[in-house]
């Protein structure tokens, strides 16, 4: 009877245990956010180059500025998006943009810039993040934390919607599914690669894949790619990447 109490309370005692370190999708995102370079994100300025376009981001505290720069025949077109709206400039001259170009370039511009930041931006106000349950993939255990955006600040995809695998140990967003609604909607999981810190900042390229099953449940895409379900689309490479750190 002793042995049975005592049994009774180990197991009372682990499933306590393992309550009080069961973490919440916000404490999750604070970690991974901390891993991958946390307060650095707040004060730098990151150039890249993505599919023959630079890319710029400046920050400070709250202030932002999102970049784009293309080449083409008429010049150098340059898109800026900041905390006071977008504007377009050609060979730095301002001119003028309908309302509806405005919205397509600014999501364009946003996209390219959440991708590279990942997972800063986790955390913004019009993110609402839950904990969908845990996963397992090639014998990794992760989270799995689901994303979506407010209609108030969620921007013109507010009705997406998103699934990241987060190492249970690292903290490293390791693989990502999202389900988009423009340009007739589809479905996409993403795995990372080639991981490296520049000045204090983690960055990843992601292999690109598809499912054209727009119905797929985004928490049943780690199986079909397991499965080799999945088709690769492209490589989404970050190049030239060079950071800069404002000193506090």
């Amino acid at each position: 009877m002793r042995y049975l109490l005592i049994f009774a309370l180990l197991v009372l005692f682990t499933a306590c245990q393992n309550e009080k370190e069961q973490l919440s999708a916000e404490e999750i995102i604070n970690k991974t956010i901390a891993n991958a370079g946390g307060d650095n994100y707040k004060n730098a300025t990151i150039e890249f180059k993505f599919r023959d376009n630079k890319y710029k981001s400046v920050r400070n505290g709250g202030e932002f500025l999102l970049e784009r720069e293309i080449r083409d025949s008429l010049g150098t077109i340059r898109d800026v998006v900041s905390n006071t709206g977008y504007k377009r400039f050609l060979n730095d001259s301002l001119v003028t943009v309908p309302d509806s170009m405005v919205v397509k370039y600014t999501g364009s511009i946003n996209s390219v810039h959440y991708f590279a930041h990942l997972p800063y931006g986790l955390n913004d106000k019009a993110v609402n993040k839950k904990l969908e349950g845990d996963s397992e993939i090639n014998g990794m255990p992760y989270y799995q934390l689901k994303v979506t955006f407010s209609q108030d600040g969620g921007g013109a995809d507010h009705h997406d919607e998103f699934l990241y695998w987060i190492h249970k140990e690292n903290f490293t967003i390791d693989y990502l599914a999202y389900k988009f609604h423009v340009n007739e909607g589809g479905l996409r999981f993403r795995k990372a690669y080639n991981p490296r810190v520049i000045k204090g900042i983690r960055f990843v390229d992601y292999k690109n894949y598809v499912q054209e099953d727009f119905n797929t449940d985004l928490c049943q895409l780690d199986e079909l790619f397991e499965e080799g379900k999945l088709e690769l689309l492209s490589k989404i490479e970050t190049e030239d990447i060079r950071v800069e750190l404002k000193k506090s």
